[in-house]
């Protein structure tokens, strides 16, 4: 009797040892997300705090770093500087096909948010004009992938234009200082030039523009899917408060990235907020926009894009959240 109680007092013990330890598993040290302007609902979020006061009581602190694109985002994530990271769809299938190891498990917005953009007295009228000529681009984002597909579109490559790759804020400047021909544009900073220096939109298409993706590492989504869901439920909250306050909304923006109230609503129109979920319709607007990383060489040869976009978008943990 006394070594059957004891054998059932061991096992308890174990149980005990074994949830504690996946209860400190699953409790990170800290919560590191970026924010970024092209990504409404993480400005509001950083702003109220919602997700510092859910995780209060858990002692997890929750650290803020800017993205100022989605290849800044993609970076962090790759080397660990942050858990979750706001990026364009098409972005980041690229980066999962060269090897980093996330995954797609919200969609914080279906933007419009990139364009072909040109100066206001600019004589170019057309994509096609845009051969032997300089185009700003930042690359591994998403406007850096709409103009491939914008070159493709009329039969140009990307060798047909001259691309300098820089950082979105300084591509709009190298535009309306006349340094390039043309910019591929990123919100707000595309609002921004059209509003305040006249910048003229050249080409643009919705269809070219992917989803914008919350992302984390496979690793944290492993070793902590709880925090996922609550960061998720976070997101949801934030996104709520947007579709029920467009103006305050607009007020943030502008604030944050120290912009005009016209150019915050232009970059908010172009936002549509309503589908969060992770779905079939996503993964086939990524798989659509797929071959252009092929065709430019842009991943390895014999990489299957569409295997790898089945691989990056995990619709399990928003859809056990959004209600």
């Amino acid at each position: 009797m006394l070594k059957t109680i004891k054998r059932l007092t061991l096992a308890a013990a174990g149980v005990l040892l074994a949830n504690g330890i996946a209860h400190a598993v699953d409790k990170p040290a800290e919560l590191r997300l970026d924010y970024a302007y092209y990504s409404p609902p993480s400005l509001v979020l950083k702003k109220f705090g919602w997700l510092e006061d859910d995780l209060k009581a858990d002692g997890v602190p929750v650290k803020w770093v800017l993205s100022q694109g989605s290849n800044r985002a993609l970076e962090f994530l790759n080397s660990g500087s942050v858990d979750f990271g706001s990026t364009a769809g098409l972005a980041a299938v690229l980066s999962k096909a060269n090897g980093n190891p996330i995954k797609s498990v919200y969609v914080y917005s279906r933007p419009e948010w990139t364009a072909l953009l040109v100066p206001k007295d600019s004589p170019i009228k057309s994509v096609k004009d845009l051969k032997g000529k300089k185009v700003a681009a930042t690359k591994g984002t998403d406007p850096f992938l709409f103009l491939l597909r914008s070159l493709h579109q009329e039969g140009l490559l990307k060798g047909d234009v001259e691309i300098l790759a820089l950082q979105h804020a300084d591509g709009r400047s190298a535009l309306e200082q006349g340094r390039v021909d043309a910019w591929a544009g990123l919100d707000p900073l595309m609002a921004g030039s059209e509003v305040q220096a006249g910048s003229r939109l050249l080409y643009r298409n919705v269809a070219y523009n992917t989803y914008g993706f919350l992302n984390t590492s496979e690793r944290f989504a492993s070793e902590h899917p709880a925090y996922v869901k609550r960061v998720i439920a976070a997101y949801e909250k934030a996104r709520k408060w947007i579709v029920a306050n467009p103006e305050e909304t607009a007020k943030l923006v502008s604030e944050e990235a120290k912009l005009p109230i016209e150019v915050a609503r232009l970059q908010l129109s172009r936002n549509d907020f309503s589908k969060p979920v992770p779905g079939a319709e996503h993964v086939e607007a990524l798989k659509a926009a797929a071959p252009i990383l092929v065709e430019e060489d842009l991943v390895r040869k014999g990489t299957n894009v569409g295997a790898v976009v089945d691989a990056l978008v995990e619709p399990s943990y928003a859809r056990a959240v959004v209600k």
